[in-house]
């Protein structure tokens, strides 16, 4: 038994399943306090089901908090940053393309200090050390500098610190080492390593680093709020988050990493339609309050965007779904002269003020009701609504559908479409592309049922030299770090299979070197 949960900006959705069996479900506004919006949830499943909460096995969780804490600015500590790279890297210290009031934010607005520099208010350091791509050093580790920069951070009282190397997914010594320094002189540092989260890419794995550094108190609390939830109704089971490549991690691993919970919302949708609708590879089209995210699915898990990747104005590296989102959802507003559908959303607010609910504003909501293609609320409200609008309503919603759709697509051919959540009465006919258009049971809580399927996983992306190993032994060692990272974040080590392998040779550098990208998912530990 378990039960899956999925935090939006609109609606807090919860599923019980037994099994692969859906026992109950639930969709609640979100609350400011997300905690609360997870308690309501979990009262209303098992209030609706019976169940006994000792005979729950789970409870996974997938959130908006951390994602939605560094779009709005808030809840963000302070962060040090330590590069080891000298003599190279000078050019572009670290935060140099983060906008100027996330950095002023993160880095603390400290004054500059000799060894340290000041970017717009960020402080950064950047010591000797790193590797090229084949593990060669740059220039030698140097201890008693890192040690100074660490006495530096600790007398201006910054405890959240990220370290990030040159080439660091490669070699890593260089990171480990700095970090066993500052914990000698900062017992208490937060410390996060670029090697563990980022890819290949320095700026955008040191970014991801500091970002998850000053998530990490945010991180505390909230998993602290979800345990609170849970034991207030009872719940004595494990709980998980769900991460952005649609596996879980456990609680404590996510204190450590919350940076890997962005994008969970529509990567938990993608897993949920694809265990709905039974298909492995299809495009998935989840339709919300406020948004539509259109997603690829390859064999069953969310394709990984290949390309940097935005967050809150900073890019970042570390593994992300291939997602586009358009402004279109059950809150849209409509706007007749000229005809405009979104981006602006009544949001969580739609039971209040759309039309049908005895509101005095025009959402898509209201259209579809008009057009007789579902019976929401109260259908006179919307009566005598102009006809031509409303078939022009239509008619741009399913447009705007259809171009997201193809933007996705990698060829012409068309390609299954499954339609989840709870705005998917929106879809309305055909989508041009589309060889089929699939809309399963249990559609509007597609998000909470992926939440709840969720495995457990791991990934590994290095370059390797193949001129100081064979193909087949750089392939083995891959798998076998994403084998231990998913086992590492709560797998059954003797469930963990590689789901994928990708092989990238690199013709412009020396060694015959080849990319090598590993992801390895497993079920959790008792399932």
């Amino acid at each position: 038994m378990r039960i899956g949960i999925d935090v939006g900006g609109t609606n807090t959705d919860a599923v019980l399943m037994d099994g692969t069996t859906v026992v109950s479900s639930t969709k609640t506004p979100t609350t400011a306090n997300v905690s609360e919006g997870i308690a309501t949830a979990l009262r209303g499943v098992i209030a609706d089901s019976g169940i006994d909460t000792a005979t729950i096995d789970g409870v996974m969780i997938g959130t908006t908090h951390f994602t939605n804490a560094v779009v709005e600015r808030k809840h963000l500590t302070p962060t040090a940053c330590i590069r080891l790279g000298l003599p190279a890297t000078v050019c572009l210290p670290p935060m140099v393309d983060w906008p100027d009031d996330l950095r002023d934010i993160v880095g603390g607005m400290s004054p500059p200090r000799e060894g340290g520099s000041v970017e717009g208010g960020a402080t950064v350091f950047l010591a000797h050390g790193g590797h090229e791509f084949d593990g060669r050093e740059i220039s030698a580790f140097e201890p008693d500098e890192v040690r100074d920069i660490a006495e530096k951070i600790r007398d201006v009282g910054l405890n959240a610190i990220a370290i990030s190397s040159v080439f660091s997914p490669v070699n890593s010594t260089f990171e480990e080492q700095s970090a066993e320094i500052v914990r000698s002189v900062i017992p208490d540092a937060n410390i996060t390593l670029s090697s563990e989260i980022g890819r290949i890419g320095l700026l955008e794995r040191e970014n991801a680093a500091i970002m998850n550094s000053c998530l990490r108190q945010l991180a505390a609390r909230t998993v602290d709020g979800f345990k609170a939830a849970l034991d207030e109704l009872q719940i004595t089971s494990p709980f998980y988050i769900s991460q952005n490549d649609g596996t879980l991690m456990n609680a404590d691993f996510a204190k450590e990493y919350p940076v890997l919970t962005f994008a969970s919302g529509p990567t938990n949708s993608m897993r949920g339609a694809a265990f709905l609708s039974g298909l492995k590879d299809a495009i998935v089209v989840d339709v919300g309050g406020t948004t539509t995210d259109i997603g690829v699915l390859q064999h069953g898990f969310p394709r990984v965007a290949a390309l940097a990747v935005d967050i809150g104005g900073v890019r970042t590296n570390f593994r992300m779904p291939d997602t586009y989102s358009i402004g279109l959802g059950g809150g849209s507003l409509i706007e007749s002269d000229p005809l405009k559908v979104g981006p602006r959303s009544v949001g969580y607010e739609l039971t209040e003020k759309a039309l049908v609910f005895g509101g005095d504003v025009l959402t898509a909501t209201d259209i579809i009701v008009a057009g007789g293609d579902d019976d929401i609320g109260d259908s006179s409200a919307v009566a005598d609504l102009d006809r031509d609008l409303v078939s022009a309503v239509r008619a741009r919603i399913m447009e705007m559908i259809a171009i997201a759709v193809d933007r996705m697509k990698t060829s012409a051919t068309p390609v299954p479409v499954i339609v989840v959540g709870g705005g998917s009465i929106l879809v309305t006919g055909e989508i041009e592309g589309a060889s089929e258009i699939i809309k399963p049971d249990h559609f509007p809580v597609a998000n909470a049922i992926g939440a709840a399927i969720a495995q457990v996983g791991g990934e590994c992306d290095r370059i390797f030299s193949l001129a100081e190993l064979s193909r087949d032994e750089a392939l083995d060692q891959a798998k076998q770090e994403a084998s231990d990272r998913a086992v590492n974040a709560g797998a059954a080590a003797a469930s963990v299979d590689i789901v994928d392998v990708e092989e990238v040779p690199l013709a412009y550098l020396p060694g015959n070197a080849t990319r090598i990208m590993v992801k390895a998912v497993g079920d959790l530990v008792g399932a």
